[in-house]
């Protein structure tokens, strides 16, 4: 059965100096989100960048905003969210005591809600919440820095997810973040995956809108 295959561009990866113009390229592009990572350096050990950044981001960007909080109590911050103008926010299942109050909150507040598992996190652990969410996101390497080498027994895991999702109706979609690169796109997409997040495959391209559409054309 095929599934989605869209693209999320990760703006970790881009160009801090030149940001309008990483940004104008994504919007021109064939790219379907654009995914950001907030990081607190608490619950990963690196800092990003906070919501003023996020604001001027949402501005300029024309596509979709797939936010990912990595960050300790992210149910704080949904108005900061929806402020900004996200279509997606994403919190941790290890961030949140209470799951389903915080997917509860983020979907009242009209955005889509995500839940994200660490590489160690096993995916039986949704199965009382799988149909609650719009996304469940899988970390295919240790969160906190982009350029990690991705985790191989995250096929796995995207096939046991895709079996839960379809087994119990649920319309959530599958996302990967971490090592993604036009090497593993196609066999990440052939495991189950709808979504995948790619950061310096993109943005370190020479040409990433080239780069983009061969992700497309996958």
């Amino acid at each position: 059965m095929t599934h989605n295959k869209l693209l999320a561009p990760s703006l970790l990866s881009a160009d801090f100096g030149n940001l309008a113009h990483d940004i104008e390229i994504i919007n021109n592009s064939k790219a379907d989100w654009l995914h950001i990572d907030v990081m607190d350096g608490v619950f990963v050990p690196n800092i990003s960048f906070g919501f003023p950044v996020l604001e001027y981001v949402n501005k300029l960007s024309k596509k979709p905003l797939d936010v990912h909080l990595m960050i300790v109590e992210p149910t704080k911050f949904i108005d900061e969210c929806k402020k900004i103008g996200a279509m997606m926010m994403n919190v941790h299942y290890e961030a949140c005591t209470h799951l389903h109050r915080s997917v509860s909150a983020i979907r009242q507040s009209g955005m889509r809600a995500g839940v994200t598992l660490n590489p160690h996190t096993p995916v039986e652990l949704l199965e009382d919440i799988i149909t609650e969410v719009d996304l469940v996101l899988l970390m295919s390497v240790n969160p906190g820095f982009g350029g990690q080498k991705f985790i191989e027994n995250t096929y796995s895991k995207i096939s046991r997810l895709r079996s839960m999702i379809d087994r119990k109706g649920s319309k959530a979609l599958i996302e990967v973040d971490g090592g993604v690169n036009l090497d593993n796109a196609a066999k990440i997409y052939n495991a189950g995956a709808d979504v995948l997040v790619a950061g310096n495959a993109v943005f370190k391209a020479d040409d990433i809108e080239e780069v983009i559409n061969r992700f497309k054309n996958l």
